[in-house]
């Protein structure tokens, strides 16, 4: 590989890790602000949302740059389609952590609706699936890529479960349908972030073995 490219994947690997991160902020001030139901720290999150767009762009007219100076092959040319899919789901997880803290602000300003609905053990899954899709992207991890594809039917249950519980309660509470759903789309928003985080782990996949596991049936 010459020098120069080798530079620029580094480079290119320490920005989508960067944006990883940032990400993975915002999504834990999200979650974060519905446990506390802390509307400054959800517009704070609604704020941010500017940067991660900007580096997003960035990226990807990096990755455009490296592929046309450089026409890339191999795992490299792997490695920079896969940043550009991984780069385009975090920017995604970005705005799922918006619509997270837009749901709270909007909540925050209705009256409460006596329905409790926990949302730690579906926070929790979410948050430990894009959490290990970035250790398995920074590290080249395939077992731990692996291993986050089995656990998103888990996050799918549970989204199913909170679904049942809404609609129930909107059958008990049928004048209160707008809130209860605004409640809906808490876990909905955390069920696709964990879509994301499996895209991440799907990405890794192809970067490392060369083979596409979208779609694929088990």
């Amino acid at each position: 590989m010459p020098v120069r490219l080798q530079k620029e994947l580094e480079k290119l690997k320490k920005c989508i890790l960067s944006l990883g991160a940032m990400v993975e902020e915002h999504v834990d001030m999200a979650i974060k602000s519905v446990e506390k139901k802390d509307t400054a720290l959800a517009e704070e999150v609604i704020k941010a949302d500017m940067k991660v767009d900007e580096i997003e762009v960035e990226i990807e007219e990096e990755c455009l740059k490296l592929l046309a100076l450089h026409q890339p092959v191999a795992v490299d040319l792997r490695f920079i389609i896969a940043v550009i899919k991984i780069n385009n789901d975090l920017e995604r997880i970005g705005d799922e952590a918006v619509n997270i803290a837009e749901r709270m602000v909007y909540i925050s300003s209705r009256p409460p609706v006596s329905v409790k609905f926990d949302y730690r053990l579906m926070s929790e899954q979410t948050r430990a699936m894009l959490n290990s899709s970035l250790d398995a992207l920074v590290n080249l991890d395939v077992d731990m890529s692996y291993k986050i594809l089995l656990q998103d039917d888990e996050v799918d249950n549970i989204n199913r479960e909170i679904y049942e519980k809404v609609r129930q309660a909107i059958n008990e509470n049928p004048g209160r349908a707008g809130y209860l759903m605004n409640l809906f789309s808490i876990s909905r928003h955390l069920e696709r972030i964990a879509d994301h985080a499996t895209n991440i782990a799907e990405e890794v996949i192809y970067m490392i073995e060369g083979v596409i596991q979208r779609h694929k049936k088990e």
